[in-house]
């Protein structure tokens, strides 16, 4: 899975660090951009020798997650879609804006964004990317860990 985007000290946005903690022991995490130091200091252990919390970077590095995922997707002759990777968002600042268009762009789906939905989407324009990409706000890290790995 990847958690990654902006976030800020605003109380109440423990969701992050919440869902890294509660990932199961099987799964790596990929985190980009300023969110990941909601948790960045948790020991998560690893598997297999490889750190199960990996940092791909800052949001500027957004793109080498993308080309990691391509890579994946294309050692298993899949579409990224297709690969077991989840992207859950936080989403503050602007600059989420360009990385999510470029995601839907890509045609990548089934990106969970939150705590709150960016100002400019409208009831008719999440309609749309629900619809087309199935965008989904997050929920809780349990409930959304559960969506997520069955």
């Amino acid at each position: 899975m990847l958690v990654g985007g902006c976030d800020g000290a605003k109380p109440g946005r423990s969701y992050y660090t919440e869902f890294v903690e509660k990932a199961p022991k099987d799964t790596i995490v990929l985190t980009l951009a300023c969110g990941k130091f909601r948790f960045f200091d948790k020991e998560l252990g690893s598997i297999d020798e490889i750190p199960r919390l990996l940092d791909v970077g800052q949001c500027n590095d957004a793109y080498s997650a993308v080309k990691i995922a391509q890579a994946l997707a294309n050692a298993f002759n899949v579409h990224i879609n297709d690969l077991p990777l989840s992207l859950v968002l936080s989403w503050y600042e602007q600059k989420a804006v360009a990385i999510l268009l470029s995601l839907l762009y890509l045609g990548i789906k089934n990106i969970r964004i939150g705590p709150s939905l960016p100002a400019f989407i409208t009831p008719n324009i999440l309609k749309l990317l629900v619809e087309k990409f199935n965008i989904m706000p997050i929920t809780t890290p349990d409930e959304d860990l559960k969506a997520i790995i069955t």
